[in-house]
């Protein structure tokens, strides 16, 4: 960790029972700060994991929650322009596959798995852009040649998840289809390239290519700027890479501005990534603000569903008078996404006296406007 004066202390306890452990008298020496201010007891926060024989508790002290992880090689920072198609599609970089994770609970509809993908440094790429994946196999349509490339984007920043610039991660729904009549799962129709990433061991190889993609790429020549990004699903990939940028890395750019996540889900158990943002909504109050549609759970104040619209629609005054002071918006999820997102501004805008048409032509021409869906 870095970039705070106290960060972490960690001090071995014996194992003891709950109760006991609770009413323990904690023994530490050589603890030094670097800085030389009170500690007073409501500032520090206690976290226990218990291991074979001992608990180990991290006080995290004033501050510490706000420490950015170190990242390399800030060469990474270097390039004017962002990387683009690097790799392509005759020639793809065979990648390794570092882990696959299941971060979808048990209620969740389908599943959705976390693949983080070892580069080695060879196909760099930007916050927002996407990787191809070349599935093994040849494609049914076209005996004798590879199956096209699918693209995913990019869940990571552009160092990775081990912040070593090594590593790219993806985030993938297991595509599965069920026969209408029986109900019943047809594995021959089942998505290949999601199944076979989500299936992926550590070790196996996978053909990638590009990077793609310039559309969803952050504008970082302001700081201060405001960011409201709209995620369904496997959408919220590339905003797990912003926000990790804005509040997790220690990186040039110095993040002062707004970002305000919208994720739609079914259910709570299909929250992705809910862990990071909360962690981010405690630590940066004033910069960030984080809105969950949960579609099975919740209802919109017309007694129906709760769709990511209807939230915006809930903040839409709001959300106008930051794209009128130059916010950019960011949309990413399936395309079944758009028309009713575009149908609620446009009620929103028309209910304002505005021309939706003519505040789109704008938010475009200004380059506020980001939208990649599949």
């Amino acid at each position: 960790m870095a970039h705070s004066a106290i960060s972490q202390v960690s001090v071995a306890v014996p194992l003891q029972t709950d109760s006991s452990f609770r009413r323990s008298t904690f023994k530490a020496t050589s603890l030094t700060f670097s800085d030389k201010s009170c500690i007073s007891m409501p500032s520090i926060d206690l976290k226990a994991t218990r291991s074979r024989s001992q608990y180990v508790v991290c006080m995290s002290v004033q501050h510490a929650s706000k420490a950015k992880v170190s990242v390399s090689p800030l060469s990474l920072e270097d390039a004017k322009e962002p990387p683009l198609n690097i790799y392509k599609p005759k020639e793809p970089y065979t990648a390794t596959i570092v882990s696959v994770e299941r971060i979808v609970g048990p209620k969740a509809p389908g599943e959705t798995c976390h693949i983080v993908i070892d580069h080695d440094g060879n196909l760099p790429y930007w916050e927002g852009q996407s990787y191809g994946v070349v599935p093994p196999g040849e494609n049914p349509k076209k005996p004798g040649s590879p199956h096209n490339v699918r693209l995913y984007s990019i869940a990571s920043t552009r160092y990775g998840d081990s912040f070593d610039g090594k590593t790219a991660s993806l985030c993938v729904r297991r595509a599965v289809y069920y026969d209408p009549e029986t109900g019943k799962e047809d594995p021959s129709k089942n998505g290949v390239c999601s199944n076979f990433l989500c299936n992926a061991k550590p070790g196996d190889k996978v053909k990638i290519t590009g990077p793609s993609g310039k559309i969803m790429l952050l504008p970082e020549n302001n700081p201060n700027a405001t960011h409201i990004m709209i995620g369904t699903g496997t959408g919220v990939a590339p905003f797990r890479g912003y926000l990790r940028r804005m509040f997790m890395e220690s990186v040039p750019m110095k993040f002062n501005g707004l970002a305000w996540l919208f994720l739609g889900v079914a259910n709570t158990d299909s929250l992705l990534y809910d862990d990071e943002f909360t962690k981010y909504l405690n630590d940066y109050p004033g910069n960030f603000r984080y809105d969950r549609a949960l579609s099975r759970e919740q209802k919109n104040n017309k007694g129906g569903k709760m769709y990511v619209q209807d939230k915006i629609e809930e903040y839409s005054d709001e959300i106008f008078k930051l794209l009128d002071e130059g916010a950019h918006i960011y949309f990413c999820g399936l395309k079944g996404m758009m028309p009713g997102i575009q149908d609620t501004l446009k009620r929103v805008a028309e209910e304002r006296g505005e021309s939706w048409e003519q505040k789109l032509s704008q938010l475009k021409k200004n380059k506020q406007w980001h939208v990649e869906v599949y």
